[in-house]
């Protein structure tokens, strides 16, 4: 065999080996886009990044005591007729409560009427009764707050309460503001005044109070759409409806599930809030109801 045809088989060797090897990437791309078709698209549940009401907040608690008290000794000898006080019945003012021998007693205020046990052992407490009347349709608090929020503490600041015995939120108002500072716990002694016209809160519950301030609108997204990656929080951003990409997000304050976005979105753009665990990067996705 001369040269000239071992050159020749030899280039035909490469041709063959060039052809072979550019097929087969185009049939292992096709295999490989067939894959890529094949995968379904997660189904995942979304919704548009809106602008919400945060606060901040200054969490403590309290006593609840009646806006207003009153309480008389009755000697039973005395009494005539009377409401009954064990009963809780509420009362308006100037209503008569007791009808004595020698004199009428009426309702100085609008309010619940009650009856107070006396202490056994007291003098004559065995003949006597302690009516009291409390006015609860506004309930106040005298409440310390530490000396640090007092540039914050001011009249009129929004107050939402609660109690382990309900699941209501009342709201009220904080009323006053001590002047001086207690040196021993660096608190300062403020009160504040909470609606309860349905009379569930009473004098004597312990009530959660929280003091609300810097309130604003801002944009916020469900804190189940965030991922903390290291340092970085980010949320998942579809992409026309079909595809998701990773944002980064700089977050602020947090609200009863709600965290407010300062940058990384904007008002409109359309969030991953269900099924974030099952999804990543430029993953395809199928978005489905609630």
């Amino acid at each position: 065999m001369n040269t000239s045809k071992k050159i020749i088989i030899a280039v035909s060797i490469i041709v063959v080996l060039v052809v072979a090897i550019i097929a087969g990437r185009m049939i292992l791309n096709n295999i490989i886009q067939k894959k890529i078709n094949e995968v379904k698209p997660t189904e995942v549940i979304a919704q548009e990044v809106q602008k919400l009401e945060f606060y901040e907040k200054i969490e403590t608690f309290g006593t609840a005591l009646a806006n207003q008290s009153f309480s008389i000794r009755i000697k039973k000898t005395e009494l005539i007729s009377s409401l009954e006080f064990d009963k809780n019945l509420m009362v308006q003012k100037n209503q008569l409560i007791a009808q004595l021998k020698t004199e009428k007693i009426t309702a100085p205020f609008s309010g619940r009427l009650g009856v107070r046990e006396i202490t056994p052992g007291i003098l004559g407490g065995e003949d006597s009764i302690i009516a009291t009347l409390d006015d609860i349709e506004t309930i106040k608090l005298d409440i310390k707050v530490p000396e640090s929020y007092l540039n914050i503490l001011k009249k009129d600041l929004k107050i939402k309460a609660s109690s382990e015995t309900f699941s209501e939120i009342f709201s009220g108002t904080l009323d006053t503001v001590s002047a001086r500072i207690d040196p021993i716990t660096r608190s300062i002694l403020v009160q504040v005044k909470i609606k309860n016209s349905n009379y569930k809160i009473i004098p004597g519950m312990l009530v959660n109070i929280e003091i609300i301030y810097n309130e604003k609108t801002s944009l916020g997204v469900p804190e189940e759409s965030l991922i903390l990656q290291g340092n970085r929080t980010i949320v998942y951003k579809v992409i026309e409806n079909k595809s998701v990409a990773l944002t980064e997000v700089k977050t602020g304050i947090r609200n009863y599930g709600k965290v407010e976005i300062i940058s990384g979105l904007n008002p409109g753009d359309k969030i991953v809030t269900e099924g974030v665990s099952k999804i990543r990067d430029k993953a395809l996705i199928k978005l489905i109801n609630k």
